[in-house]
């Protein structure tokens, strides 16, 4: 096979290359989106993951600003990673054409380290808005449809609806026009449409307890050992019934998983049988 590949004259051989690189980077463009829309599609059923962790918005959100939002979080997670596989993959090609070519690659090694720390130093805005709107996506700050209140680093204060979020900018709009913000402009944001989770937890006691007990017990568990991502969000309200058991009701920045409302539950009534012993 080598003795046919150098009958091949050389340009030819490094356009095949090329293309195959090309090829390569799109394969895997589609390959790594269909993945990660399975992995998402699967931890959003399953509760677990970065993609069930966001705040509920108002009950005015439509299923199509959901699904605007889903997709585009989607769409960020599978760009980076093709971004870091073609990076991968056009490194290997040059190295291969080099080689093909009998070229000295050290000379333009050495010259692309140069480059590479100039463009470093022009294009350091843009990391930040590339890494800030990675975090946006995966932490999912805002999306599509959010009406945020934002505060640029020169302080200029910015309201409106939420257009669209790239990797570098975020295209807010108002009654008059569309704002467009690189991403490491927005210094702080307020997301006016996420409204708390509530939930109901269920405590079973042997006798009539002090509801004021409940609610301390609650507050103490909550940001400790295992619920360190739990926070509890404005008043806590307690329902004592004749079955023997206490209805709490708590809202959290984010919806509870199971193994958290266990968690609670458990840790409540454990609490109140060591006081009461």
């Amino acid at each position: 096979m080598l003795r046919a590949m150098e009958t091949v004259p050389r340009p030819i051989l490094v356009a095949a290359i090329i293309i195959t690189a090309w090829m390569l980077t799109r394969l895997t463009g589609l390959v790594i989106r269909r993945v990660v829309r399975r992995l998402a599609d699967r931890a959003v059923r399953l509760e677990a993951g970065p993609w069930r962790v966001r705040s509920t918005r108002g009950e005015d959100e439509s299923t199509t600003v959901r699904e605007q939002r889903r997709r585009q979080r989607i769409d960020a997670a599978s760009r980076v990673l093709n971004h870091l596989v073609s990076v991968v993959v056009w490194i290997v090609t040059l190295i291969v054409v080099f080689h093909v070519l009998e070229v000295d690659a050290a000379f333009f090694l050495s010259s692309a380290g140069f480059l590479g720390a100039a463009m470093a130093i022009g294009g350091q805005h843009k990391v930040n808005d590339y890494l800030t709107g990675l975090l946006v996506h995966f932490e999912d700050r805002y999306g599509a449809g959010d009406l945020i209140e934002c505060e640029t680093v020169n302080g200029t204060k910015v309201r409106g609806v939420v257009d669209h979020i790239g990797l570098f900018s975020t295209r807010l709009r108002d009654d008059e026009s569309a704002v467009h913000l690189p991403n490491h402009a927005l210094a702080h944001v307020r997301n006016l449409s996420q409204d708390p989770s509530a939930t109901k937890i269920r405590v079973r006691v042997n006798e009539r307890i002090d509801e004021e007990r409940v609610v301390t017990s609650l507050r103490d568990l909550a940001g400790g050992p295992g619920l360190t991502e739990v926070i509890l969000l404005g008043d806590i309200e307690t329902h004592q019934e004749s079955t023997g058991e206490i209805e709490i009701d708590i809202s959290t920045h984010r919806p509870l998983n199971h193994r958290e409302r266990s968690r609670l539950e458990r840790g409540v009534e454990r609490s109140l049988i060591d006081s009461t012993s």
